[in-house]
């Protein structure tokens, strides 16, 4: 298992597990919703080519051992309703530890982001992988910046990660 994943861990309401290729169908409204993408200036317009990049770049993480998104889902339904993990990124030549997450259109503004974004957390510091986590999150991308704040992560800095303006959330172990 790849050192960041989060595989079979819990929260009350969810269950990581790792991407595999048949979570594809399901996770393919994430791009067909313009809303979830809103904020991200490069990526790929045609919904299908956008979700074969961003599983081909889960299951590159996974190989090179750089962290990676786990599938969220409901217990009570086995649903798939996001993703959520720790990703090795590298930030204005600094290497970081990122929690990253997307929930589908249909689950947001049901607290599932904060609840997997805390397991994280929480996860990444029982386990010392750093002695700080951060979120990038684009400037205008509002709902993504308050789940951060509620994590207990404080605005580090702003920058351009991938051409795009983008705020550095971070929370520090202690």
């Amino acid at each position: 298992m790849p050192k960041y994943l989060l595989e079979d861990e819990t929260t009350q309401r969810l269950l990581f597990r790792k991407v595999t290729p048949s979570d594809f169908d399901h996770w393919l409204p994430f791009y067909l919703n313009p809303l979830s993408t809103k904020y991200w200036d490069g990526l790929e317009p045609d919904p299908i080519k956008a979700c074969t990049e961003q599983f081909d770049r889960i299951f590159e993480r996974y190989e090179m051992n750089l962290g990676g998104m786990n599938v969220l889902v409901l217990k009570d339904t086995e649903q798939l309703v996001g993703l959520c993990g720790l990703l090795v990124q590298n930030v204005d030549g600094t290497e970081e530890l990122e929690i990253g997450y997307s929930i589908l259109p249909k689950f947001w503004l049901q607290g599932f982001a904060f609840e997997a974004a805390k397991k994280c957390r929480d996860y990444a510091f029982q386990n010392n992988f750093s002695d700080s986590l951060i979120s990038i999150i684009h400037i205008d991308n509002i709902p993504s910046q308050k789940v951060a704040e509620k994590n207990g992560m404080f605005l580090d800095k702003t920058t351009t990660y991938k051409d795009n303006p983008v705020h550095i959330f971070r929370v520090n172990q202690g």
